[in-house]
């Protein structure tokens, strides 16, 4: 007696559907949040540490440095 018809199963079926959908674009979007938070915060660090490698005229650290934000700015697509 309790037993769906086809058209509810269906219907049913395509709202899980579209849950999981929302669910995934939601947790890549979040995913994707974080990853530019992360490398937000790692590019300011290193953009600090060179500017004082600058002021006490460290060329090695300056150079060191400068490669790690050009790996940064490849992580961001830039």
């Amino acid at each position: 007696m309790n037993e769906k018809s086809y058209t509810e199963l269906m219907k049913l079926g395509a709202m899980k559907r579209n849950r999981l959908k929302e669910n995934f674009v939601q947790d890549l979007y979040i995913d994707m949040l974080l990853s530019e938070i992360q490398l937000t915060v790692e590019r300011e660090k290193l953009l600090q540490k060179i500017d004082a490698a600058i002021d006490s005229r460290d060329k090695k650290s300056f150079l060191l440095l400068s490669m790690q934000l050009k790996e940064i700015y490849k992580k961001f697509g830039t």
